[in-house]
C-alpha cells in the first residue's frame, strides 16, 4: 500500500513539476537580455570596433620605433640597439597578447549571440567635401 502511495505521488509530482517551474516566473525574459545584452553588445562592438586597433596601431608604432633605435641610432651604439630590440621584442610579445584577447573577445561575442551587434552614436568626424 506505501509502495504504491509513492509510486502515485511520484507520477503526480513528475506530471505537475514542469507546470509549476514554468508558473513561476509571470513575464516573459527577452531573448537579446535587456538592457545587460543591450550593454554587453556594446561593450563588444567597442572593443572589436575601435579599442583593439587603436591598440594594435600603438604596438605598431613601438615596433617601428625600435627598428629605428636598432637600425638608425644603434649603428654604432650597442646600448641603442639593445634597447631598439627590447623595444621591438616587447612590441612583437604584445601583438601576439592583443590578437589573443581579441579572439577571446570575439569567442565570447558569438557564444552569447552578440557578434552582430553595432554601436549606436558614435561620433564621428563629418566628411570635409560634401558632394
Amino acid at each position: 500500500m506505501k509502495q504504491r502511495i509513492k509510486l502515485a505521488a511520484t507520477s503526480l509530482l513528475a506530471l505537475v513539476l514542469p507546470v509549476l517551474v514554468t508558473a513561476q516566473s509571470g513575464r516573459i525574459i527577452p531573448e537579446n537580455g535587456g538592457a545587460f545584452g543591450e550593454l554587453l553588445g556594446n561593450i563588444i562592438g567597442f572593443t572589436n570596433a575601435v579599442l583593439i586597433p587603436f591598440i594594435l596601431g600603438i604596438g605598431f608604432l613601438v615596433f617601428v620605433w625600435g627598428m629605428f633605435e636598432f637600425f638608425i641610432l644603434g649603428g654604432a651604439n650597442d646600448e641603442e640597439k639593445v634597447k631598439g630590440k627590447s623595444l621591438m621584442v616587447y612590441a612583437t610579445l604584445g601583438f601576439v597578447l592583443i590578437i589573443i584577447f581579441w579572439g577571446v573577445v570575439n569567442l565570447v561575442a558569438d557564444s552569447t549571440g552578440l557578434s552582430g551587434k553595432t554601436i549606436d552614436n558614435i561620433p564621428g568626424a563629418a566628411p570635409l567635401i560634401t558632394l
